[in-house]
């Protein structure tokens, strides 16, 4: 049964007449009369009374254009859907995020997406970046936002940004006064002070342990929080130092802001946007992906083994102390 035949049987049960429905169908009325007797004989059963004039359904064929309309219809509704989706009317996508990249990117990034694509929906994942990893790695996710370096081998990403990392010190820390010509500080100055990490399993713990030991030190930890709002308090409290990153530092205005330092070399995280290998990737995540690189600044994506570029202008570090 092919689904040409499911239309001719409409049509003609339509216009109770062979040579009106071929016209209608844009064939020769042979070639219809020729495929309804083929279709007949695969059923077994009549599904018209010929007649001089007209053609009548019988019992079997008026419930076999019942059914073959259901399903003309539902394909047209899966064509119409499948073209609201490849237009970017309809969709879902599920996209992955560090709690902390999230909570900062993505309220300037899902206002603006939305308004462009109302009807796409939008789920979203928030995890420690060890799951996320892993979430991603096993296609549970439509791409994710993690930080380099990737561990897992089955994924491939596209850099958004380079984001540097501050270091956060209490406001009446020597170090304010004993910066170098170019305003910033020497990390190894600090191998005596406490440092106050995020918990392992998130991106951050493992690239403060590996700029402190390229600086020559082992860390001293004194706290390890999984809120980085919590890390900042506790430093603006003098409990300690902590590597923060530029997009979550707080304002002036805030009452328990600490004071961020550049240090010398300007070490940076860089945020990719993580899918697994050979991913299909839907218009509608194409469509977010772009929005992303718009609104962060950074136009230029780069495959997994490419040199990282120059951080673009970040809009997310708006209204941050400098």
């Amino acid at each position: 049964m092919e689904f040409r035949q499911l239309q001719y049987a409409i049509q003609i049960a339509a216009e109770k007449n062979f040579s009106r429905a071929a016209e209608k169908l844009h064939i020769a009325q042979p070639s219809l009369s020729q495929q309804l007797s083929k279709l007949e004989k695969e059923l077994g059963v009549l599904l018209f009374h010929r007649n001089t004039n007209s053609v009548e359904l019988t019992h079997a064929g008026a419930v076999f254009v019942d059914k073959a309309q259901k399903i003309v219809d539902m394909v047209g509704e899966i064509r119409q859907e499948m073209d609201d989706i490849s237009q970017l009317r309809k969709g879902k996508l599920i996209i992955g995020s560090m709690p902390i990249t999230g909570a900062h990117m993505l309220p300037h990034i899902l206002p603006v997406f939305q308004e462009r694509y109302p009807d796409i929906e939008i789920a979203l994942v928030e995890e420690t970046s060890a799951n996320l990893t892993q979430l991603t790695s096993e296609g549970k996710t439509d791409f994710s936002l993690l930080a380099l370096p990737l561990q897992e081998q089955s994924l491939e990403y596209e850099v958004l940004i380079d984001e540097e990392l501050r270091l956060a010190v209490p406001r009446n820390h020597p170090a304010l006064s004993g910066r170098s010509a170019d305003g910033t500080v020497d990390l190894a100055s600090f191998s005596s002070e406490p440092f106050i990490l995020l918990k392992k399993g998130q991106g951050l713990y493992q690239t403060a342990i590996d700029l402190c030991l390229a600086a020559g030190f082992t860390p001293r930890i004194a706290f390890e929080s999984s809120n980085i709002e919590t890390v900042q308090s506790l430093v603006a409290a003098g409990m300690g130092v902590a590597f923060i990153p530029a997009m979550v530092e707080r304002g002036k205005w805030s009452e328990m802001a600490p004071a961020y330092l550049t240090v010398s070399g300007r070490p940076a995280r860089t945020l990719v946007i993580a899918r697994r290998k050979g991913r299909y990737m839907s218009k509608a995540a194409q469509a977010f992906i772009g929005t992303m690189h718009e609104l962060v600044g950074q136009s230029a994506s780069r495959r997994s083994g490419a040199p990282s570029g120059k951080p673009g202008a970040d809009p997310l570090q708006e209204g941050t102390e400098a």
